[in-house]
């Protein structure tokens, strides 16, 4: 093996061994995970806390909510979450007033927080196109589009 042969194995250690070394940033994890008493939610505090990288857990027990910040992964957070036996997802929700209006009524949850509705990926009102042949006639644009003069 020459020095080019080294250098290479060399490099090529040092690169993958970076490959598997994902450096954690720091964020905020939100869940909604089902708790009915103090025991249901020390328990999830415990487990959350132990993990590593995470600064403070957070719960609100009226919203289901559960808010842990630090260096951790959102998908980590999720399965020790779920490991305590409660039902838990990632907070399914968004401020009322972030959400598209008309505000499309299948949406809407029940169940959610006041002032929150559940998210929806693709949103009915979005994907409805309407194709009325009189709002065509007129253009706040082109003035001079107007076909009834």
């Amino acid at each position: 093996m020459g020095v080019s042969g080294t250098l290479e194995y060399i490099s090529e250690k040092m690169s993958s061994s970076h490959k598997h070394k994902k450096k954690k940033q720091f964020q905020t994890v939100n869940l909604k995970v089902r708790m009915d008493c103090d025991g249901c939610e020390l328990k999830v505090r415990n487990a959350l806390s132990s993990l590593s990288g995470v600064k403070s857990v957070e719960i609100n027990r009226k919203q289901q909510k559960v808010t842990v910040t630090g260096y951790v992964d959102q998908a980590k957070v999720l399965k020790k979450a779920k490991s305590t036996g409660k039902k838990a997802e990632i907070w399914p929700y968004v401020p009322y007033n972030l959400v598209a209006q008309p505000y499309a009524p299948q949406a809407y949850d029940k169940k959610a927080p006041p002032g929150f509705v559940r998210k929806v990926e693709n949103p009915a009102v979005a994907s409805v196109k309407f194709d009325d042949p009189y709002m065509a006639m007129f253009s706040d644009d082109n003035p001079n589009a107007c076909s009834l003069m």
